[in-house]
């Protein structure tokens, strides 16, 4: 007999000393199971999940489009709640207003409105940045499509005028003083910025046409503080002859200029 095949027979030997002993069936049992049974998928991870997107789109639009639905869902909740807070406010004031009476115009629970709004004091803040954004972005699309210096100072004009004729900032003023007055502060400051840049192009052509330097600045503050002084005094002149007095106001202040100045 060869040293090959006594080892083999050796390790049968061993093999099948080793196949009587019930522990050792048990294990070999276990072992079979476990190799036969389908291993356990782990949660998908932040990190996995754009992976496993590239590999297989077909299941991760679904995904996508769930996200993208919510999200929508969540702004029109929010536009809802803020639109219900303007109606309140502009109707009882600021002081009276109760998250209660907002929740049921706006037809959302309670636990809806919390999951957006902390309190009272953060829904009120919201909806003062909710209107100041609202003016500047409409300011903003009024006067986009006008290329020439002159149309586009009429164009913000006009919405200026339009702003005066159909906003609700008066009656906030009558019936939400305090909330009125800080509202009105804080887009002072926010408009003297938006209107330098959407009257930069006119801003450059007066420069040009008048050869002086502009106090740009100056200028936007005098056309905001005459849109919030019509909201405490209405005026009785047609506003509609404005970009011809405003006109007039900048070359006679730069006409009257020193020398040393025009430069």
């Amino acid at each position: 007999m060869s040293l090959k095949s006594a080892n083999n027979r050796t390790a049968i030997a061993q093999a099948a000393e080793v196949d009587t002993q019930p522990v050792a069936r048990a294990r070999v049992k276990a072992v079979k199971k476990a190799a036969a049974a389908p291993a356990k998928k782990k949660p998908l991870t932040a990190a996995a999940a754009p992976a496993l997107a590239d590999k297989n789109p077909a299941t991760a639009a679904p995904v996508v489009v769930r996200r993208a639905r919510s999200n929508r869902r969540s702004e029109q909740t929010i536009a809802n709640i803020l639109a219900a807070t303007e109606n309140i406010v502009l109707e009882s004031g600021a002081e009276r207003i109760s998250i209660l009476d907002v929740c049921r115009a706006a037809d959302v629970s309670r636990g809806t409105f919390y999951r957006y709004f902390a309190s009272q004091d953060e829904l009120l803040d919201a909806f003062s940045r909710h209107k100041r954004e609202r003016f500047h972005v409409a300011l903003a699309e009024a006067v986009e499509s006008y290329q020439d210096p002159d149309e586009r100072f009429a164009a913000l004009v006009r919405y200026l005028d339009h702003y005066l004729e159909h906003g609700r900032a008066r009656r906030l003023l009558i019936v939400a003083p305090e909330y009125a007055l800080g509202f009105f502060k804080r887009i002072f400051h926010d408009s003297v910025v938006r209107f330098q840049d959407v009257l930069g192009m006119v801003f450059d052509a007066w420069e040009t046409r008048l050869g002086v330097k502009l106090d740009r600045e100056l200028v936007c503050e005098l056309l905001i503080r005459y849109v919030l002084s019509e909201q405490l005094v209405p005026g009785d002149a047609d506003r509609k002859t404005l970009p011809r007095r405003i006109a007039r106001m900048v070359e006679s202040l730069t006409a009257g200029a020193s020398p040393r100045a025009r430069r």
